[in-house]
């Protein structure tokens, strides 16, 4: 993401590497976890700059009918809740199924993860693994109905 140019409707004539990796990436997998922060009661420029190059141009959208989940973690109370709900705005119009149960809305506080990635609240890590399993299923049964690009 941090390679790729401001999108521009001028480019979708002749895709930037860039952006064709992206896109390239994203059809590879079979589903897509969002993990984001809050900025400004929204999602980070930089995601909303990559899902706009993942899904152009008109046709090539690598987000349809490719399941995604939405988790963030922040300072605050309400974790990353308004993000998401900007996040979960953008990608219905990318048709992209979402999980949307259960929510994961996490209050970072410090040493909630250890200095190599590990969650260390025992009910915040089954929380975690639960949503995993949960979001698991979910891209079995979208992918079970849904056609794939």
């Amino acid at each position: 993401m941090k390679d790729l140019p401001l999108y521009n409707h001028d480019f979708d004539a002749d895709y930037p590497p860039e952006g064709r990796a992206l896109k390239d990436a994203i059809a590879a997998v079979d589903a897509v976890l969002f993990v984001t922060p809050e900025y400004n009661r929204s999602i980070p420029g930089g995601l909303k700059n990559a899902i706009d190059w993942a899904s152009r141009p008109w046709g090539t959208n690598s987000f349809t009918h490719k399941p995604s989940a939405v988790i963030g973690a922040s300072p605050g109370k309400i974790g990353t809740a308004v993000a998401q709900q900007s996040l979960r705005s953008v990608l219905s119009f990318c048709n992209s199924p979402q999980m949307n149960a259960p929510e994961a809305y996490i209050q970072f506080t410090p040493g909630l993860f250890s200095d190599d990635g590990e969650v260390t609240d025992p009910t915040t890590q089954q929380f975690l693994t639960d949503f995993m399993a949960d979001f698991k299923t979910f891209i079995e049964r979208v992918l079970t109905v849904l056609p794939q690009n």
